[in-house]
């Protein structure tokens, strides 16, 4: 089993902190499907989700934040 580091998802997201934030939030979506659509049951959610952001499998698209009118 490979081990995925900070440093690996930076070489994809341009810096560590997004590249881990965009693996989280991955991971947070692989764990909504049904049970039977996950990717692999052998590894962790979080560990597919660094897995697919290294290897260039997941693509994102950062978006500006809504500000609240108050």
């Amino acid at each position: 089993m490979k081990i995925y580091t900070p440093t690996d998802a930076a070489r994809q997201a341009g810096n560590k902190y997004l590249g881990v934030l965009v693996a989280a939030k991955f991971a947070r979506h692989i764990n909504d499907l049904p049970r039977e659509r996950l990717l692999e049951k052998t590894q962790k959610l979080t560990t597919q989700a660094l897995e697919a952001l290294c290897t260039g499998d997941l693509q994102y698209k950062i978006s500006r934040r809504r500000r609240s009118e108050a």
